[in-house]
């Protein structure tokens, strides 16, 4: 790993990683990472049930635009599963780090205690 955050290699991250490897970069946001606690089997799984959900939100917007009745409540139950698979992956609900940090998710990182690190990184490292 680079001293940025990024994973050096053919498997780079697309993003640049905190240092304490809890969130990534996009769009001037931090976003919480996956859990690394987690066995590769779960989260395969919960990546997959990340995924079908997904998939069903497309599904009942489509359906939605259509005029299906039944849409909203597709819609709905879609987007709990989205909302269950993130939060088995550790990136919504209860933080999953045990030191008290609170969760800086969805904030610039300029103003969080991640500043000096974002501002440490290039231009190009920030995309």
């Amino acid at each position: 790993m680079t001293a940025t955050g990024r994973s050096e290699g053919a498997e780079a991250a697309p993003y640049p990683r905190t240092p304490d490897g809890r969130y990534f970069v996009v769009r001037e946001r931090l976003w919480r990472c996956t859990d690394p606690r987690l066995p590769e089997a779960a989260r395969q799984r919960h990546v997959d049930a990340l995924m079908d959900a997904r998939r069903a939100v497309g599904a009942a917007k489509r359906a939605e635009r259509k005029g299906d009745p039944q849409a909203p409540a597709l819609l709905r139950s879609a987007r709990g599963g989205v909302q269950a698979a993130k939060e088995a992956l550790g990136e919504r609900g209860p933080v999953w780090w045990t030191d008290g940090a609170e969760d800086q998710g969805g904030r610039h990182p300029r103003n969080t205690p991640y500043a000096a690190w974002y501002a440490a990184l290039t231009e190009p490292e920030r995309r």
